[in-house]
């Protein structure tokens, strides 16, 4: 095992159990605050510390008990449905959009003040009006998706436009190439890394969200069973959760990064 690799994994063990060391810590601080044995307990099951044996909420992830009674897979299930749901409809606005900033001067003065004060905007500051708009948890929550994560998507693609060389650009001109033939030829090679990368950070921000969506809109989905368990005092649980959405989050970002290398030409040709 050469040297770097055992920093890559020694390092992170020693910050886990840093992090357990300050767990328990807060643990024998706050009253009732759930231990990292008790959590691991609640989450695959065993006998907790009072004795009493505990079945796991990830010992059975896939139980229906009714429609409004299911286990933490399906809660996910709902979850991602949401978000790619707005990720998409963020991607077919998004992308367009972002070519036309990027290749008209005229659609950047026009968009770019509202794309400047819109971008910022939390996405709870949203929820409200959509929900009064929508009427509908679903609707609601995949709306509030697409409006806080087309942004980056926006942004990226008229970035990556920009960075088109001038030259490629004449050599069109000179071509006679139709608008349709100079998205395709030219700017689309040079901008889908950029694309990409806006698709990776909208995937990020649209899971960040559904969170949160899900918290106030109520339903099924992985941001409501973590605030159902908070007012069911199972505090075990809303760490799990935390733990789970953290996961599915750095999973999500993974594959994307990958998909953004994949089309990545820079990457391929330092390869």
């Amino acid at each position: 095992m050469n040297n770097e690799l055992a920093k890559k994994i020694i390092l992170p063990i020693l910050v886990f159990i840093a992090i357990l060391g300050v767990w328990s810590s807060i643990a024998n601080v706050v009253e009732d605050f759930p231990t990292p044995s008790d959590t691991y307990v609640a989450a695959f099951g065993g006998t907790n510390a009072d004795g009493d044996e505990i079945t796991g909420v990830l010992a059975d992830p896939f139980y229906v008990e009714n429609q409004d009674d299911k286990g933490l897979f399906w809660q996910i299930m709902e979850s991602l449905k949401r978000v790619f749901a707005g990720f998409i409809l963020a991607i077919l606005v998004g992308v367009p959009l972002g070519l036309l900033i990027g290749m008209s001067r005229n659609a950047q003065y026009a968009f770019d003040p509202f794309i400047q004060i819109f971008k910022p905007v939390s996405p709870l500051a949203w929820l409200p009006l959509l929900l009064f708009i929508f009427q509908d948890i679903n609707l609601t929550a995949i709306s509030t998706i697409f409006i806080t994560s087309i942004w980056p998507i926006i942004i990226n693609t008229a970035l990556g436009v920009k960075s088109v060389n001038e030259d490629y650009m004449n050599v069109a001109k000179v071509l006679r190439f139709t608008p349709i033939e100079k998205v395709m030829q030219i700017i689309l090679p040079v901008a889908v890394p950029f694309i990409f990368t806006g698709m990776r950070l909208s995937l990020g921000i649209a899971w960040l969200v559904i969170v949160a969506a899900e918290m106030l809109t109520g339903g099924i989905g992985i941001g409501f069973w973590i605030w159902d368990e908070y007012n069911n005092l199972n505090y075990h649980n809303i760490i799990i959760g935390i733990i789970v959405v953290g996961l599915i989050g750095f999973l999500l970002d993974v594959i994307m990064g990958k998909i953004a290398d994949y089309f990545d030409y820079t990457k391929k040709g330092r390869a």
